[in-house]
Order: C-alpha cells, then sequence, then structure tokens
C-alpha cells in the first residue's frame, strides 16, 4: 500500500512539473498584407461612379476600407465592369450614323457642340454635372456624347432632336 501511495505522489509531482512550466507556442506566421494606395481605390470608385451616374445605373457600394485589399479588388472589378458596359451603348450605330451627317466629335462651333449637335438646352438637361463642369459637348468623349444622347432618347425623346438626320437613317 505504501508503494501504491508514493507511486501516486509521484506522478502528482510530475504532473505539477509540467502544469507549472509554460507551453511552447509555435510562432504563428503573420500573412503579408498588400500595402494598397487609397488615392488609387478612390480614383478608381470616382471613375466607376462617374460611368455608373453617365449610364444611368444605381452607384456602388462597398464597406471596404479604401487602404484594403478588398476595396482594391472590388472597385478593379467594378470599374472593369461598367467600362465594358458603356462601351457598348443601345443604340450605338444609330449614334453613329447620326455623327456621321452632323459634324466632329470635337465640334465647337456655336449653337451646337459634338459629334451629336447638341444645344445648350439638351446639354443642361440630359448631361451630368460632371460632364457640364468639363465644358460643351466638344471637349466629351464620343462615348459620353453617345451617353447624353441615348438619356435623351430614354427619356422619351427618341431621335426626334435629330429630325433630318434620324430620317437619313431611317430611324423615324
Amino acid at each position: 500500500m505504501v508503494t501504491l501511495g508514493a507511486t501516486a505522489s509521484g506522478l502528482w509531482a510530475a504532473t505539477a512539473k509540467l502544469r507549472a512550466t509554460p507551453k511552447s507556442k509555435t510562432p504563428v506566421k503573420a500573412v503579408p498584407t498588400k500595402r494598397v494606395n487609397p488615392k488609387l481605390v478612390q480614383n478608381l470608385r470616382s471613375t466607376t461612379w462617374r460611368w455608373e451616374a453617365l449610364i444611368g445605373l444605381r452607384l456602388s457600394h462597398s464597406a471596404a476600407p479604401l487602404s484594403s485589399e478588398r476595396a482594391l479588388g472590388f472597385w478593379q472589378a467594378r470599374a472593369k465592369r461598367v467600362r465594358r458596359i458603356a462601351e457598348r451603348p443601345p443604340h450605338r450605330n444609330a449614334w453613329l450614323c447620326i455623327h456621321r451627317f452632323e459634324g466632329s466629335w470635337g465640334d465647337p462651333g456655336d449653337p451646337y457642340w459634338g459629334g451629336l449637335q447638341m444645344n445648350r438646352s439638351f446639354m443642361r438637361s440630359y448631361a451630368t454635372r460632371d460632364l457640364l463642369r468639363r465644358g460643351w459637348a466638344n471637349r466629351w468623349t464620343p462615348l459620353e456624347q453617345m451617353w447624353v444622347a441615348e438619356r435623351a432618347h430614354r427619356s422619351g425623346r427618341g431621335f426626334f432632336p435629330w429630325p433630318n438626320t434620324a430620317h437619313y437613317c431611317n430611324l423615324i
């Protein structure tokens, strides 16, 4: 009986030593994170918002902080998608036909500007504030001019702001 007690107390002492020594943890390796420039993400976001507003899409939002890789990936993908949509206006061939009979994309002539010959009231009605800050239609890209014309078309005006050229193109 004595030997059993001595063995039990010896086990207790050995486990007490094990409990007293701190467990050695293997160091957890930190996953290296790529540093993201928040200005780049802001630029992607503002470009995306500008095209979304022009096209007539709802503005995208991301909850991720601008300095995170997640935000960078989101805004890069969204900017690429919106740009792909913007490159294909619904009535693109019609706008190009009207442009053939109107003027050059950079036509600065008063009272009509740009390749679709937009006047001031037309531009004020259908262009976004961002475009108007840059000046009249002769300073916009051809895609921007087509999307402004598309906004007029969607509002119910159709191709009637260009009666002669739309007739030449068999649009009305």
